[in-house]
């Protein structure tokens, strides 16, 4: 499922156009008994959104509009989506950040308290057990969320660490935040409409800090942060409360920010050049190789100390085999899987999220080619159903960022 929602989204709606719904809806949900749901199910299936397995749990795929019209209207305005489906955790101790800092490549320690970054858990051959946002709380006290997909292994991984972290007297201990509820607030109109909704002021709150605070009266944890690109922020809310801040942040927006599905968050996070773990990030995939390089702290490059750190460094210093990269194509959208090949038809890599961008009404894609052929305006060749199609390696975001930081 992962990495083609976007194309699931759009199948979805040429079939419920086509077919008898019944069908469409067995065809579909034949696993809904077995899904988890958020607690905002009923609110999306009463709000027109189209359910579909992802992770195990039932998730919209998008509502009465298009994927195209809920894409440009988070850019244009805003967008509410549901992630309850990822996994907050806290980490508490007085080792808390030691221990982390074992397992993922950024400088906890170096982060002020109440701000955070996106960091990668790797494993002993520098490859990427999953991305994730850390956020230092405090010295003692560390706030992240994994992603749904990667939840079982991350909690398997972290707490087999721990187990043995804590057998050499290491004080650590962690709480699985499932009493809890994530949303995502996006667009132009996230901030002046969640201003609507708490005493706090949001204009001296910038991209990565992290605040606990009252929003609609309930105590939440707000970090300004997402996954399209714009300005905007995730809201950890008490699971009995995210119903009531649901509602109210569309009422407060006067119906300009819409309930959104996973398909837009796809084309979203696609635009802005942002990575899916599970296609673009993978366990043989190194951070180096993926383009995040900036998220190894400067201290973790010159001391190490995490998992697959020797690999890691090498590939600082020598470069690595394959790089992440951007691409243009002309023909149909590229998709997972598309063989690319240099301008003599030669093998160099492969796509690993593409589709039509809705902002720039052309077709984009990310991928990996083996290095020297990974610079901006190098022509490729993307092989779709048998046919090479031109391409061009362009730089990411595709579509410009619009984080908030101080001016």
């Amino acid at each position: 499922m992962r990495g083609g929602l976007w194309q699931l989204g759009q199948s979805m709606t040429r079939r419920l156009a086509q077919a008898d719904k019944k069908t469409v809806a067995r065809r579909y949900f034949s696993a809904e008994a077995e899904l988890k749901k958020t607690v905002l199910y009923d609110f999306h299936v009463a709000n027109g959104g189209k359910m579909v397995p992802f992770a195990g749990w039932g998730m919209p795929i998008q509502y009465k509009d298009s994927i195209m019209d809920s894409t440009l209207n988070c850019r244009q305005n805003g967008s509410l989506f549901d992630v309850s489906h990822m996994c907050g955790l806290s980490l508490k101790g007085k080792d808390c950040i030691p221990f982390l800092e074992k397992l993922v490549i950024a400088d906890v320690a170096g982060l002020a308290p109440g701000a955070g970054t996106l960091t990668v858990f790797t494993n002993e051959k520098g490859g990427a057990i999953d991305d994730s946002v850390i956020t230092k709380v405090k010295d003692n006290h560390i706030y992240l969320v994994v992603n749904a997909g990667c939840r079982d292994k991350d909690l398997a991984h972290i707490e087999e660490h721990m187990k043995a972290f804590k057998a050499k007297g290491g004080d650590v201990s962690w709480h699985i935040h499932d009493e809890r509820s994530l949303l995502a607030l996006q667009g132009p109109l996230a901030a002046p409409t969640l201003q609507h909704l708490t005493k706090e002021d949001l204009s001296k709150f910038y991209f990565g800090e992290f605040r606990m605070l009252d929003i609609n009266g309930v105590h939440c944890f707000l970090t300004r942060t997402g996954y399209t690109g714009e300005d905007g922020f995730e809201i950890s809310v008490p699971s009995e409360n995210a119903l009531d801040l649901a509602k109210a942040i569309l009422e407060k927006s006067e119906g300009k920010i819409r309930l959104t599905g996973l398909g837009a968050r796809d084309s979203l996070r696609l635009e802005a050049g942002l990575c899916l773990y599970g296609n673009d990030m993978e366990q043989h995939v190194t951070p180096v190789e993926a383009g995040l390089t900036w998220a190894i702290g400067k201290r973790r490059r010159a001391e190490g100390g995490f998992l697959g750190a020797e690999v890691i460094l090498k590939q600082l210093e020598s470069g690595p085999p394959v790089r992440r990269v951007g691409f243009f194509s002309s023909g149909p959208p590229p998709r997972s899987h598309s063989e690319i090949q240099d301008d003599k038809g030669k093998g160099i890599g492969e796509v690993t999220s593409g589709g039509f961008s809705p902002c720039l009404k052309k077709n984009i894609a990310m991928g990996y080619v083996k290095s020297g052929s990974h610079k901006a305006g190098t022509k490729v060749k993307i092989v779709i159903r048998g046919k090479a199609y031109d391409g061009v390696v362009t730089k990411m975001p595709f579509v410009p960022t619009k984080y908030y930081k101080p001016s």
